[in-house]
């Protein structure tokens, strides 16, 4: 399966494939405006199909690790 690519600041959409359905964070909802970020200590963005994101809307706060397949350009109806 291809995973999407993603860069380290970029501004996205969450809306989540059935991974994240299943297994990823509680902090984030379909259509959570998000942002591309690396860790500390952490694997870097698209390492096995994965990276990190932060809210950019609500806190700014970070949110947790999720599927690059998750995230598109646009707002999910």
């Amino acid at each position: 399966m291809a995973t999407r690519k993603v860069r380290v600041g970029q501004k996205l959409y969450y809306d989540p494939n059935m991974f994240d359905i299943l297994n990823g964070p509680d902090k984030l909802k379909t259509g959570d405006h998000v942002q591309v970020v690396n860790l500390r200590g952490c694997p870097p963005a698209n390492t096995m199909g994965m990276c990190y994101v932060k809210r950019v809307d609500v806190d700014e706060k970070f949110a947790g690790m999720v599927c690059t397949n998750s995230l598109v350009d646009e707002k999910p109806q």
